[in-house]
């Protein structure tokens, strides 16, 4: 199995429009696993389109629990038990993972215990574990380490999965943290979160139904695309690649402001983040 990251979705936030990509998710393929990262609205549709049979559906982290990272999380393991799962699945996150899992099962529970009855399926809900984040933990032979992100008022975790002598480093959403530069030193490849400051104000009109908090969480709770080219510099990684962009659909913005922002901080390796997006390791 080729080692890469595919970006499943890049965009920052729950919604979506004509025309507009899909929220945050990924698939790490590394010494032979496939790990999901975050589980935003069209992840099922990405994995399948990278040629991910959703019956192999084994190991899942989630940053953290604002929608666009874990929304569609249940309903991507519903669909995998459907097309065939029936060995376990670990989900990694934050405190009110278990919660959230346990209120989805209920909500199914007449289509689950229907299935089980009339097709021979074996039960969902003892299939899988959810388990919470610790500094460093390993998934088969797979280490992935963890750190606590600025993400106010939410509990954030960026990851770093290393195997096969290559590492992954995702930063969740995070504002500007320079101790992340420590964090990913050396990786091969840092994904991390951006926006661009300039387009902030159009997105949030666009928004319409916010007042001025939005516009503080996003400038106190996000990273610039300098500061982002900036951290990738400091941690002296071998490629950067942009996602959860902020914003990845208004016409008015388009690659080279995203390059314009990148380059005079970061000269290495860049991949600006679009839907379905693969990056060989």
């Amino acid at each position: 199995m080729t080692d890469y990251v595919a970006l499943l979705g890049t965009k920052g936030g729950p919604a979506i429009r004509t025309g507009s990509t899909n929220p945050t998710s990924h698939l790490l393929c590394l010494a032979g696993q496939r790990v999901v990262v975050d589980c935003g609205l069209g992840v099922t549709r990405g994995l399948v389109d990278q040629g991910m049979a959703l019956r192999d559906l084994s190991d899942i982290l989630i940053t953290h629990l604002h929608s666009d990272h874990y929304l569609e999380l249940g309903p991507l393991i519903h669909t995998a038990w459907t097309a065939g799962l029936k060995t376990p699945v670990t989900v990694y996150g934050p405190e009110g993972l278990a919660q959230y899992w346990a209120h989805f099962t209920a909500s199914m529970a007449y289509d689950i215990d229907i299935r089980i009855a009339d097709e021979g399926r074996p039960d969902l809900r003892d299939l899988v574990t959810i388990r919470p984040v610790t500094d460093r933990f390993t998934i088969g032979a797979l280490t992935v380490d963890s750190t606590l992100t600025e993400h106010p008022p939410v509990i954030c975790h960026a990851f770093r999965v290393t195997g096969a002598g290559r590492s992954v480093v995702f930063s969740g959403d995070t504002a500007y943290l320079p101790r992340l530069a420590e964090f990913a030193r050396g990786a091969d490849l840092l994904i991390h979160e951006a926006m661009l400051g300039a387009a902030l104000p159009a997105l949030v009109a666009r928004v319409g139904n916010g007042d001025d908090r939005l516009m503080t969480h996003l400038k106190r709770s996000h990273t610039t695309a300098e500061d982002a080219a900036r951290i990738a510099a400091m941690a002296g990684v071998g490629a950067l690649a942009l996602n959860h962009l902020i914003p990845s659909d208004d016409p008015d913005y388009t690659q080279s402001h995203w390059q314009d922002a990148v380059r005079p901080h970061w000269d290495g390796p860049f991949y600006l983040g679009h839907d379905g997006l693969r990056i060989t390791l």
